[in-house]
């Protein structure tokens, strides 16, 4: 085998691990957004009553807070001084059902 031969083999190697990690990365976005959905899911059934578990509502305790906090600085808490709860924007804060 050659140097080129090598050459092109390792590059299309590593194409092969570049487009895996691509898509491993593309799995744990769509399963992070699978959490999110169930989430919102849970929190709805909650607040409706037609779910009760003692785990879930140290979480929807938290999420109760957090939209309190929200409602009382009407929305306009300055980026730089307070990270969104979720990492996104703090455009996703009235998503909750």
């Amino acid at each position: 085998m050659g140097l080129l031969d090598r050459v092109k083999a390792g590059a299309e190697q590593a194409a092969s691990q570049a487009q895996r990690q691509a898509q491993i990365v593309q799995t744990k976005r769509e399963l992070s957004q699978a959490y999110h959905e169930l989430g919102k899911t849970a929190h709805g059934l909650v607040e409706r009553g037609e779910l009760h578990h003692g785990d879930l509502a140290v979480h929807v305790g938290k999420i109760k807070e957090l939209q309190t906090r929200l409602a009382g600085d009407g929305g306009h808490e300055d980026a730089a001084d307070a990270p969104a709860a979720d990492g996104g924007g703090a455009g996703d804060a009235d998503i909750v059902e």
